[in-house]
């Protein structure tokens, strides 16, 4: 072997040359032998007893290497983990005797270790990693950081798997027919941000930056191209999540050069809280207040944290607590600072594709409308609830019903405007989930006119998807079908993640649907040859499981055997 005689012992090319000129090559095989055996006068009488045993010099050889890498694999961590001064120079001496034998795939864990302990390598060590493809696999994470430092395009093949599987769970989460993950409680937003960020592909990402600030910037780098891209709002929860993994592993050579570092971990607190005090709002406001002139750039990144939809779920869950707050106390929305805030931050959240495309890294100016024409027009339709619910108790004759028709106010500000759209959206949600099917049937067929039709983004369908579990008897009425599959679903089915949804909902709630209607939603959503492989795959499961519920006998009613059947009923009389 070439890498063992640059190490000065001769290898595979010296033997043969040697052999093939030697006169007698069982001596030189002997001589051999002792020159390059084990040095130990002791052990020379002992190796006759191995070949009595029928024990190859080769595996006795190997065992005995194998013994002593393992103990410099050892002492080379133990001097790696010690508080001498000149362990790294001490490391560097031992590389560079050592490096040649990288070539020699036994030995090559030692050398490997030796690199992995070096915060500083030498680019001559890094280059020849570069250029061996089996080297470059082998080498830890550790050296190749260090490699990625000044090869942006080597690090982004290594990320972008990465990424990929990232966006695959989210997609997986989102339309997840397992029953307890899909549950209210358990859906795409049960999960509390620490137990988000134990999921093994941000850990891994994680392990690939380390504490290299120039890797982390590259990762966010990439995060805006994607976003910019796909419009896939799962990179601005990557953004957040990456930054809070590294948080919590007190990586502080990064987050302290982060400038959102504070601003994400007050509202990581306030998300994993699940409320938004005056304390934790004026935090908040003082860092988007903070942001100085030449540092406008950080807009960005802001808007991004903020555009992440587990971001834009706890914004607008909570701006809908602080209106049916403001509906309770009789006050106006203009007065409560914690709604003015959210609102803001949904603003700017739901704009950050349009800043970042734009580079136009300014805070976006909130319509004073919103506040004093949109929110009272949605108070009412709670108050709309309220008097509802009241109804039920009191005699017919002195029941009040609300008028069913919309203020004009709530549907143009939700045709124009995100922040008054996504609160629609929302309050559209909380009548779901409180199971009231008048205010549902109401304003659910308008939410097609929702800006930028958000009524049929993949985190809301979910959201509603999961909700209207809670509703199944609903479904054995036509009209309540109606409203739902063709007033609102069906209308965007040509939209495959639309499908997906619906496949979904019939997945929970084909029992419970007439006969003819579930048959007229399986023929038209029966994919073709341009659907994906996920739309052809639920479908034929959801089909699957169809035919064998109607398969199933109907059991017949055992008749009762109870004294009291015997008893004559006023009837009988």
């Amino acid at each position: 072997m070439a890498a063992l005689q640059e190490l000065g012992i001769p290898g595979s090319d010296h033997l043969r040359e040697a052999l093939t000129n030697c006169t007698d090559p069982l001596k030189f095989i002997e001589d051999f032998q002792v020159e390059n055996g084990i040095l130990l006068p002791s052990l020379r009488p002992a190796l006759p007893f191995l070949d009595l045993h029928s024990m190859r010099r080769l595996e006795f050889h190997e065992s005995v290497m194998e013994e002593l890498r393992e103990r410099l694999l050892q002492r080379v961590g133990e001097l790696a983990a010690s508080d001498l001064k000149d362990k790294n120079k001490r490391l560097k001496e031992i590389l560079d005797k050592s490096f040649p034998a990288i070539r020699v795939k036994p030995l090559r864990p030692i050398v490997m270790c030796l690199l992995k302990h070096l915060p500083k390598i030498d680019q001559k060590y890094l280059t020849i990693l570069i250029d061996d493809h089996e080297l470059y696999q082998e080498a830890d994470t550790e050296v190749k950081r260090q490699i990625w430092e000044d090869n942006q395009s080597l690090f982004g093949d290594e990320v972008s798997p990465v990424l990929t599987d990232y966006i695959k769970n989210k997609e997986a989460a989102l339309f997840s027919t397992d029953a307890e993950a899909s549950s209210v409680g358990n859906g795409f937003f049960g999960p509390t941000p620490k137990m988000r960020r134990q999921d093994a592909v941000i850990q891994k990402l994680a392990h690939m930056i380390g504490k290299n600030v120039k890797l982390y910037d590259m990762v966010l780098q990439f995060l805006r191209t994607l976003f910019l891209r796909t419009r896939n709002v799962h990179y601005c929860t990557l953004r957040a999540e990456i930054l809070m993994v590294l948080h919590d592993l007190e990586v502080q050579e990064i987050v302290n050069v982060d400038p959102c570092h504070k601003f994400t971990w007050c509202l990581d607190a306030c998300i994993r809280e699940k409320n938004i005090d005056l304390k934790k709002s004026k935090e908040l406001q003082h860092f988007l207040d903070g942001i100085k002139r030449g540092q406008e750039h950080v807009l960005g990144d802001l808007a991004m944290i903020l555009c992440d939809p587990y971001a834009v779920n706890f914004m607008a869950q909570s701006a809908i607590r602080c209106l049916q707050q403001t509906v309770a106390a009789e006050h106006l929305p203009t007065n409560n600072v914690v709604l003015q805030l959210l609102v803001r931050m949904l603003e700017l959240g739901l704009g950050a594709w349009d800043m970042i495309d734009s580079q136009k890294f300014k805070e976006p100016t909130i319509d004073p409308d919103l506040f004093t024409k949109f929110m009272p027009a949605l108070m009412a339709l709670m108050v709309d609830d309220q008097i509802r619910v009241l109804n039920i108790k009191l005699p017919s004759d002195k029941a009040n019903e609300p008028a069913d028709s919309l203020p004009l106010a709530f549907i143009s500000f939700m045709q124009d405007n995100r922040v008054a759209s996504s609160l629609s959206l929302y309050y559209t949600l909380t009548a779901v989930r409180g199971r009231d099917k008048a205010a549902l049937v109401r304003v659910l067929p308008t939410l097609l006119s929702c800006e930028n039709e958000r009524a049929f983004e993949d985190t809301f369908l979910h959201c509603f998807v999961s909700y209207l579990t809670s509703m199944s008897e609903e479904f054995t009425s036509e009209e309540f079908c109606t409203v739902i599959f063709d007033e609102f679903l069906m209308v965007d089915v040509s939209t495959e993640s639309v499908r997906r949804h619906i496949l979904r909902l019939l997945w929970f709630m084909h029992h419970k649907l007439p006969a003819g209607r579930l048959a007229s939603l399986m023929s038209s959503l029966q994919p073709s040859a341009e659907h994906s492989d996920a739309v052809h795959s639920s479908y034929q499961t959801l089909q699957t499981k169809i035919q064998a519920y109607q398969s199933q006998p109907v059991q017949p009613q055992e008749p009762l055997s109870s004294p009291f059947m015997v008893v004559p009923t006023p009837a009988r009389l």
